[in-house]
């Protein structure tokens, strides 16, 4: 049986990094469901304290999501968790932009807060790897 999965990222500030890597890969916020976050409340289910204003809207405090505009990329959820980053990530990201726009979108990330860490080569391969603003490692190839 084959299954599904999204990709959890842990941060300090969900929503601005969901922002961030939204903007990065050019993919969508998930909508909140205000309806639904009220509902909650209401009922008992949650805490006026476990929401939220981001960019207008009321949301969950513990996270936010991004996804690919056509669905055709596993779900980016960035989680909340109370402690920074401190060493090199397990897992991350490729992100490919074809060789002849890696430069260009260096420049756009450093732009947004990204940094450069390395870059690599193996064969005719080459890459560069970054760190969004929290510290989180991607690569551009």
């Amino acid at each position: 049986m084959a299954h599904t999965f999204q990709v959890t990222i842990d941060s300090t500030a969900p929503h601005p990094l969901a922002d961030w890597w939204a903007e990065a890969l050019g993919w969508e916020r998930e909508p909140s469901d205000e309806a639904f976050i009220h509902s909650m409340v209401e009922q008992g289910h949650a805490r006026d304290s476990d929401t939220m204003r981001h960019g207008g809207e009321l949301v969950w405090v513990e996270g936010a999501a991004i996804r690919h505009p056509t669905g055709g990329a596993p779900r980016l959820l960035f989680q909340l968790v109370p402690e920074p980053k401190t060493i090199k990530n397990r897992v991350h990201l490729d992100v490919r932009v074809g060789a002849e726009h890696v430069a260009a979108e260096v420049a756009r990330l450093t732009a947004r807060g990204a940094t450069v860490l390395h870059e690599g080569r193996q064969g005719p391969y080459r890459w560069v790897t970054m760190a969004d603003p929290e510290g989180n490692e991607l690569c551009l190839t």
